[in-house]
């Protein structure tokens, strides 16, 4: 029963080569669409939509559709789709007043008052000395 099949290979080759010939049927099928060039924004492009009309043939058409100014008005309610770069800055006085600007804009070095230097007695110098050499003795 197994020496009754076609070997592997033999039916790969012999259904590529068919394939050819089933896409060349397909096309023919497909439904009769106008020229790209000579579609207008009035022309029906429900014909197009159609599942048998090719994905590049469909492409172009829509291409063709959008390219019409009709479609290319920003939406007035889209946030992002106006240019917001071309509007007056905020003035000086009004940054000055604005606490987040005043903490990131206006960074004015904190003077701190300086704290008195106390002078150290001689024993507590010594005894921060023998604090020293205690942590340095716990080797371990």
């Amino acid at each position: 029963m197994a020496q009754d099949k076609e070997p592997f290979l033999a039916r790969w080759s012999r259904l590529k080569r068919e394939a050819p010939a089933s896409e060349k049927e397909d096309e023919a099928a497909a439904p009769s669409v106008p020229p790209v060039e000579s579609l207008t924004p009035e022309s029906d492009f429900a014909l197009f939509m159609n599942p048998e009309v090719k994905d590049e043939l469909r492409r172009l058409a829509l291409k063709k559709l959008f390219n019409d100014p009709h479609f290319n008005v920003p939406d007035p309610f889209e946030p992002y789709s106006r240019d917001w770069t071309v509007g007056e800055p905020i003035p000086q006085e009004m940054l000055a007043t604005l606490n987040q600007a005043r903490r990131l804009l206006f960074t004015e070095p904190e003077t701190k008052p300086a704290e008195p230097q106390v002078a150290q007695s001689a024993d507590e110098k010594t005894l921060g000395e023998e604090k020293q050499d205690e942590s340095r003795g716990q080797d371990t």
